[in-house]
């Protein structure tokens, strides 16, 4: 391979690697003006689209030692890569999908796991990762809170019956 090729390969490869996740696009058909438009949108939440020749992302993928994506990488192809959660990514995604018709969201990859264009939807529909993290933290506190009021109970009921017997004159 030419040296010029094994640069844009290698720095494909350090993009992917510092990528938290990948979303693999097939943009054809789409005008500039909708390209800079969803770049723009992207960047906005971490994320950045790189228009990827396929042969250099599937070297990319491979010195990474993520799944081959042969089936998926034909046409042409942009790649979605950033340092956040993939749910905001898939979230802006699928809103300009149904905005504009494209581009067609083929494939992603996840903790090494291959996601089809149907999971990354079910991803796009999840809560904001703030919220997920507050439900949690709520479900953990639930039976810590409810084991707190129980202890508390019988020694307050005690101090209401002693309350009640002085206030009597007993």
């Amino acid at each position: 391979m030419r040296f010029e090729k094994t640069s844009v390969v290698n720095e494909l490869q350090k993009k992917v690697h510092d990528s938290s996740f990948v979303i693999v696009v097939d943009y054809t058909g789409m005008k500039v003006e909708q390209f800079g438009e969803l770049r723009n949108r992207l960047e906005k939440g971490s994320s950045r689209l790189h228009v990827v020749k396929n042969t250099f992302l599937r070297r990319a993928l491979k010195n990474e030692s993520l799944p081959e994506l042969e089936d998926d990488l034909t046409g042409q192809s942009a790649v979605v890569l950033g340092d956040s959660d993939m749910a905001g990514a898939a979230k802006v995604l699928k809103t300009f999908v149904s905005e504009f018709q494209k581009p067609k969201i083929k494939v992603g990859i996840l903790d090494r796991a291959v996601l089809d264009n149907k999971s990354l939807m079910a991803i796009a529909d999840l809560p904001p990762r703030e919220v997920l993290l507050a439900k949690l933290l709520g479900l953990i506190n639930a039976p810590a809170t409810t084991l707190a009021r129980l202890i508390k109970t019988p020694a307050s009921q005690l101090a209401q019956v002693i309350k009640a017997h002085a206030e009597k004159g007993e």
